[in-house]
């Protein structure tokens, strides 16, 4: 996975620097340190440990539980610094927060639309499978929540987005194909909401396909 003998542990006093991110949604996680003792154990139980000034040598989640399981570390340019992509089997930061930088900021377009989505989704009636005609407060509801709400519906747009990005595909227009590509993004993402699915699912798949099968 990684060789030991290959990185510069001197320029650091003996520590290098960890950027840990979650190997699904990659969203960074936390920035610790670890020395050759914290790697080794890091490479015998598949778990990450880390060395802390102050704490020593940690094993993270043997307390807590919210252990990270490694799918790979790779080293930078300069064999000091260590991108450890991992399995998190809860927050990683001890507030409870998923990442020490906070969730929000971890976000990103993908995560974000799949949040609108999944909110439009918890937001409507049990059993609901036609349009709402209008809302509480008097509103017609978002194109989402008809999306949702009507199944006929919400497949013809996936399968007319679908057709019009093969189209764009085949002229070569690369602008419009990256358009119509946004656009069967965001629909394949409310039909994959509608029978109960969500996007960390998807990247949970490409992450088993890719050889990291994920908890």
């Amino acid at each position: 996975m990684i060789d030991l003998a290959a990185l510069d542990f001197a320029k650091g006093d003996g520590l290098l620097t960890v950027v840990t991110q979650d190997a699904v949604s990659g969203r960074v996680l936390m920035v610790a340190h670890a020395d050759r003792e914290a790697l080794e154990r890091t490479l015998a139980t598949g778990e990450m440990h880390y060395r802390s000034r102050s704490r020593g040598l940690w094993h993270k989640g043997a307390t807590s539980g919210n252990r990270q399981r490694v799918v790979s570390l790779t080293p930078d340019c300069d064999g000091d610094a260590i991108l450890a992509r991992v399995l998190p089997a809860g927050p990683a930061c001890h507030t409870g927060t998923r990442s020490c930088f906070g969730d929000s900021a971890a976000a990103d377009a993908f995560t974000a639309l799949d949040a609108v989505i999944a909110e439009r989704a918890a937001s409507m009636a049990p059993g609901t499978n036609a349009e709402p005609s209008e809302r509480p407060d008097g509103h017609r509801p978002s194109y989402t929540a008809r999306l949702l709400a009507d199944r006929n519906l919400r497949l013809k747009k996936l399968g007319e987005e679908a057709a019009e990005l093969i189209a764009a595909c085949a002229d070569g227009d690369r602008e419009r194909a990256t358009e119509e590509a946004a656009d069967l993004v965001y629909h394949a993402l409310v039909a994959l909401h509608a029978v109960g699915g969500s996007l960390p699912d998807v990247q949970r798949v490409l992450a088993r396909r890719a050889g990291h099968p994920a908890q």
